[in-house]
Formats: C-alpha cells, sequence, structure tokens
C-alpha cells in the first residue's frame, strides 16, 4: 500500500497542507520544499496518479515576454509566429491565455510578481530571448510552474524550450565550406544574447572540423537590424577592412543590412561574396538575391513549449528538461 500524504507530512516533519501544496504545484511552499517533498513521495511509492487523474488546475496560462534591450524582440513577426504556436496550442487543451508585455527599464518586476500570485495564473511562459539568468530566478521564486522559451541557462533550474542554434551556425558554415572552397566570416551581432553565443559555437565547430584555424576567420561586429548592419557595413567596406570571400550572419537582418553594403559598392552576391543567414524571415525572400538562411520551426517552438508546461501542471515532478528544436538550411540565391 503507498504512503499516504499524511504520512508523509509525518515522515517529513512539516504540515499536511504543506505537502498538499508541493503533491498539487500549487503556490504557497517554496521551490526547495517542493522538491523535498515529491522526491520523499517518488521514494515511498507514493500513488502520483491520484494527482494525475484529476482535471487540470484550472487558470489561465500566461505567457510573459521580457524586453530587456528590445533590438531583438523589436523584430514582431519572428515572435508573432512563436506566439501564434503557444496560442493555438492553449485552445487546443482549453487554457485561456494571457499575454503580457514586461519592459525591463520600465515596469517594477515586484508589481508584475504581485499580480501574477494575486490572479488564477496556472503558468507560465517566458519569453527569455533578452532576459538573464537573475531574471529568470526572480520568476522561479513565483512558485508557479514555468517553461522558459527561446533560451536556458545552466544555472537555473528551469525547464527550457529553444532553438539548437550550434547545429543551426554548424550547418550554415558547413554549406558554405563545401560549395564554395572558402573560409567563412563572421558577422556577429554587436548586441550578445545566448542564442548568438550558441551559433558562434556552432560556427566555431564547423569550420575547426574541415581543418581550417578560427583565428583566421574574418570576424565583424554589426548591428543586430537591417539599416544598423548596412551602416556597419559600409563604414567597413569604405575604411578598406579585409573582407572574407564568404560570410554567415547571426541573424537575417544582419545578412540583409550586410548584402544591401556589398551591393552599394559594387561587390556582387554571390557571385563574389555569398551570404547566408539565420532566422529564415519573410524579408529575406524578397530581396535580390532571395537570402539563403536557417530555418527556425518557431510555431512548433510555441506549441512545444505549451505542451510541456501544461504537463508540468498537471504532473509535477522535480525534474526539468532542456528540449531544443533542430534546423535546417533554406538554400536560395545569396549562397
Amino acid at each position: 500500500m503507498s504512503i499516504t500524504a499524511k504520512e508523509l507530512a509525518r515522515q517529513l516533519g512539516i504540515s499536511a497542507a504543506a505537502v498538499s501544496i508541493a503533491l498539487n504545484h500549487k503556490p504557497g511552499v517554496s521551490t526547495e520544499t517542493r522538491a523535498r517533498v515529491i522526491r520523499a513521495a517518488e521514494a515511498a511509492g507514493y500513488d502520483f496518479s491520484r494527482q494525475a487523474s484529476r482535471a487540470a488546475r484550472k487558470g489561465e496560462i500566461y505567457c510573459v515576454i521580457y524586453r530587456a534591450s528590445n533590438a531583438i524582440l523589436n523584430y514582431s513577426p519572428i515572435f508573432t509566429e512563436l506566439t501564434d504556436g503557444i496560442e493555438q496550442e492553449c485552445r487546443k487543451n482549453q487554457y485561456p491565455l494571457r499575454t503580457l508585455q514586461l519592459y525591463e527599464q520600465t515596469d517594477d518586476f515586484a508589481e508584475i510578481a504581485g499580480d501574477l500570485r494575486g490572479t488564477d495564473c496556472a503558468g507560465i511562459i517566458l519569453l527569455g530571448t533578452e532576459i538573464s539568468a537573475e531574471v529568470c530566478e526572480k520568476f522561479l521564486h513565483l512558485n508557479l510552474p514555468m517553461v522558459l522559451l527561446d533560451s536556458c541557462f545552466e544555472t537555473v533550474d528551469c525547464s527550457s524550450i529553444l532553438i539548437n542554434n550550434a547545429q543551426g551556425a554548424y550547418l550554415a558554415a558547413n554549406y558554405l565550406i563545401h560549395k564554395y572552397h572558402r573560409q567563412p566570416g563572421h558577422l556577429k551581432s554587436s548586441l550578445s544574447i545566448q542564442n548568438f553565443f550558441e551559433r558562434d559555437v556552432g560556427f566555431k565547430r564547423a569550420v575547426r572540423e574541415n581543418g581550417m584555424s578560427v583565428s583566421n576567420s574574418v570576424i565583424h561586429d554589426l548591428s543586430p537590424t537591417i539599416e544598423g548592419a548596412r551602416s556597419d557595413m559600409l563604414e567597413l567596406i569604405d575604411g578598406h577592412a579585409k573582407l572574407a570571400g564568404c560570410y554567415f550572419a547571426d541573424n537575417d537582418l544582419i545578412a540583409i543590412g550586410t548584402i544591401k553594403a556589398l551591393q552599394a559598392r559594387g561587390i556582387r552576391v554571390p557571385e563574389d561574396i555569398p551570404v547566408i543567414g539565420f532566422d529564415n524571415i519573410r524579408e529575406g525572400q524578397i530581396i535580390e538575391p532571395a537570402l539563403s538562411t536557417v530555418d527556425i520551426p518557431r510555431r512548433f517552438m510555441g506549441q512545444t513549449a505549451v505542451r510541456q508546461l501544461i504537463w508540468q501542471i498537471q504532473c509535477p515532478v522535480p525534474h526539468t528538461v532542456k528540449t531544443e528544436i533542430s534546423t535546417s538550411v533554406v538554400v536560395r540565391g545569396s549562397a
């Protein structure tokens, strides 16, 4: 016979109410206490089907879009696809969805946290493209089921759904090397976020695995917007900076801006310098030449985040997961 919640409370020396809160994944106990209760329940053979068989806890799923610099999230079509996937999966599972935008520079986190605690929030999908580990920890302290979308931190015990950035950059750089037999340069974003760090890892791995030295790669730091990258690249060209024989860009906005700058100075793409981006945005399909890029299934990412969150709401366990969504290269005219 499995242990009861009351027996578990006596064994742990805490109240039965605290055990019930932890087992039902309700707010009111610390993350440490919740994990301790569930670990003890697992060890004692507690029947978790009692929780799993109950109807899902009613309430709304909150999609919190955290904005820090706003330079990346300012390009809305990418994140519209993510939120479309979130909305579609919430509707399918009959969870109301509420979207909340939090601006680091102007909004009071304590006030937002108080509002979330006071609502019938069943769980949070935190869009963390621009977020730091410290801010993510603050959200975890709300003691609500949470999934971090589009980011991951080794120091934060939180389930994450993210792009396999290293894989995408590796595939793109490897494609350039094998097609053009040149060492690719890297068009890096001047704004550092976790996604770009991971893309740098994949790019360097492809260079090394093809017998090239990373130190010989031409690297340009450019603004992560079309106009910003165009201006920065024009300055480099006019200053007679060394140019690579082909380029991988951290995102499509940088790639498009670079192509515009190269063309403005009479450098042909791809005949003189091929360029490949990352993100597969719509603008890349309509420029001339059309942009080769790395495709991300963003709707699927949003759907996967909701499925993971609902699983955490309905069947809470003290283990987190990291799910990386694979990417693919889309070959068009620029490379």
